[in-house]
């Protein structure tokens, strides 16, 4: 399927590694260029850059200036056609609410929901100057599936996915497209890596982590993680004019474990 991104420039936010690296590789499979930004350079997504069909911008996208760093350099660059506000990160809370301190919460809603907030606002003029523009968020099943393991992240990507409805009705007569994507467990560092869910909740039920992992997913239709890339092709496939009528819509990928009617 043609997906008419051919020469189009994207920023794509968080592109070390798991989905946003994913992103910027579909991405540039299907002719965009690529401007990422992370705090530093991934060898993976290096490899993009060193093949001239992405650039790389060192950003600390936890501070108000690091988006704009990022946006900037794609303006630079011409232009941007495509956002996608991927940055975000999940930290497990075994010990319950009460351990969750101020920092804790504050450093959760900045990364998840003020990147993309200022990240949109940086973006946003060049694409109603244009008259034209996609953005896409990365959230969550649990925005509408909390779970007191993950509550701060839980609340996080709630306001995530309902700042982008909010945003898609603005900016929808301006000829700006905002959409969602809500992934369940993929396989990436926050469930399967270093300090992720398999393992904090392995270390406090005496449980393997492969075990924890499939029990997460044990009872969903089909039974598996998503891959990075299966999101990231969701992602690349409403950034494009295939999804020209498609916005303010959250779409979830998740093997069927969200089981009711939202």
């Amino acid at each position: 399927m043609d997906l008419n991104l051919v020469g189009k420039t994207a920023v794509v936010t968080g592109v070390s590694k798991g989905i946003g690296l994913a992103v910027a590789r579909a991405l540039v499979d299907a002719g965009v260029h690529v401007v990422g930004g992370a705090r530093t350079r991934s060898e993976e997504f290096g490899q993009l850059a060193d093949t001239g069909r992405a650039t790389f911008v060192a950003a600390d996208l936890s501070t108000p200036d690091g988006p704009v760093e990022l946006v900037s350099a794609a303006v630079e660059r011409g232009g941007i056609d495509i956002l996608v506000n991927n940055v975000g990160a999940a930290t497990p809370r075994p010990d319950g609410f009460l351990t969750i301190s101020d920092d804790d919460w504050f450093s959760m809603l900045t990364l998840g929901l003020m990147a993309a907030v200022r990240t949109s606002r940086a973006a946003v003029p060049v694409m109603v100057e244009r008259g034209a523009g996609t953005i896409v968020m990365v959230g969550s099943v649990n925005a509408f599936l909390p779970d007191p393991l993950v509550m701060d992240y839980s609340a996080t990507k709630a306001a995530l996915t309902n700042f982008t409805k909010s945003l898609s009705k603005e900016l929808g007569p301006q000829g700006i497209r905002v959409n969602s994507v809500s992934p369940g467990p993929v396989e990436t560092d926050l469930w399967l890596g270093d300090g992720g869910v398999a393992q904090t909740m392995a270390k406090v039920t005496g449980s393997a982590p492969a075990d924890i992992a499939a029990s997460a997913v044990g009872d969903t239709p089909l039974g598996r993680f998503s891959k990075p890339r299966e999101v990231a092709d969701l992602v690349v496939f409403l950034a494009s004019e295939r999804a020209a009528n498609i916005t303010g819509a959250d779409m979830t990928i998740d093997g069927g474990m969200i089981t009711t009617l939202r």
